[in-house]
């Protein structure tokens, strides 16, 4: 990937409906699980900003920025001579924060199969990130792998047990794009998947991952798609790539606009200017939650029938499912 730069919570009005239906549509709200990593514990993050570790500077500007959840880079963003100074400072960093951030903190660590990444976990699972970001991800049972490590260092260090997530980066090889399929429920620790175009971009001799107008070129068209269903089939949040033109903050508003449309719900940011933008792109609007806030209100009056006619057109599960999903999301 790119070595990283510096970088109104919504609530759902009174539903208004009777005691019987807001009781009916409650069970309704209740009764489909539509998002896997609530299981886990996870709520929903919409905006995770990658920090290199070994600026103090940029660290220390990282606690202002309303970003649901920081990455400390020990991975690209810092040089072969300066990793162990990040690995202290990304320790410290967590230690300070401990109990009192209100941001999800998570370490990027160096690919599991280096001799680096061994020295990362050694210095900052004693610190208790939220969880590590997994470069290269191979597949999943490289993630077990990391997860086998990760019980072993919390034993060691007194945490409580599977506290710590993991986000595997689970396209940036050729191979890895062919094991997506092999992401399933229960996997130790898995909290989401995300995907990277820019060392794969690299991998298969490709002069970019967009064309002219930022869209992304058919081959990552593809890889993107197959990230999405693999974060359903494993039940867990699907995150979306950087967008790496910082400074162009519309193109970043559209790329938003298609991902949620998909059903990426969070994505991740290069720069503090790119916070906000994704912050709000990936919050339902007010007119979405008013319909949503409308199909779960007709459902609720439906006593239990299947489908139900509403202004002209024929809703069924899925269409509920759909409604529940942004009432969830704009409670996050």
């Amino acid at each position: 990937m790119l070595k990283y730069g510096s970088f109104s919570n919504m609530t759902v009005r009174d539903f208004g409906q009777s005691a019987r239906s807001r009781y009916q549509a409650s069970k309704y709200h209740e009764s489909c699980d539509v998002f896997g990593t609530r299981r886990r514990g996870l709520n929903m993050l919409r905006s995770f900003l990658f920090v290199p570790g070994d600026s103090e500077r940029k660290l220390t500007r990282a606690s202002d920025v309303e970003a649901d959840a920081l990455i400390l880079d020990l991975e690209d963003a810092v040089a072969p001579p300066r990793k162990q100074l990040a690995r202290d400072a990304v320790a410290v960093y967590l230690r300070d924060r401990q109990g009192n951030s209100q941001q999800s903190l998570w370490a990027r660590i160096n690919a599991l199969n280096t001799d680096q990444s061994l020295q990362d976990l050694a210095t900052v699972i004693p610190a208790q990130p939220d969880g590590i970001v997994l470069p290269k991800a191979s597949s999943p049972q490289q993630v077990m792998q990391l997860a086998r490590r990760l019980d072993a260092l919390e034993k060691n260090a007194g945490h409580p047990a599977g506290r710590i997530g993991i986000i595997p980066v689970a396209t940036e090889t050729a191979e890895a794009v062919f094991q997506l399929g092999a992401y399933v429920r229960d996997i130790p620790r898995l909290r989401g998947l995300t995907w990277g175009a820019e060392d794969l971009s690299v991998v298969i001799g490709a002069s970019g991952a967009r064309d002219e107008g930022g869209h992304l070129l058919p081959v990552f068209q593809q890889v993107q798609s197959m990230v999405l269903l693999a974060a359903a089939a494993a039940g867990v949040q699907a995150i979306e790539t950087i967008y790496a033109h910082f400074d162009d903050l519309d193109g970043l508003k559209k790329t938003i606009v298609q991902s949620r449309r998909q059903g990426f719900t969070g994505m991740l940011a290069i720069h503090p200017s790119q916070v906000p933008v994704i912050n709000a792109g990936f919050l339902p609007t007010a007119e979405e939650i008013e319909q949503a806030r409308r199909v779960v209100e007709a459902f609720g009056k439906a006593d239990g029938a299947g489908t139900i006619r509403l202004d002209g057109k024929m809703l069924d599960q899925p269409h509920l499912e759909q409604a529940q999903r942004v009432l969830e999301l704009s409670r996050t």
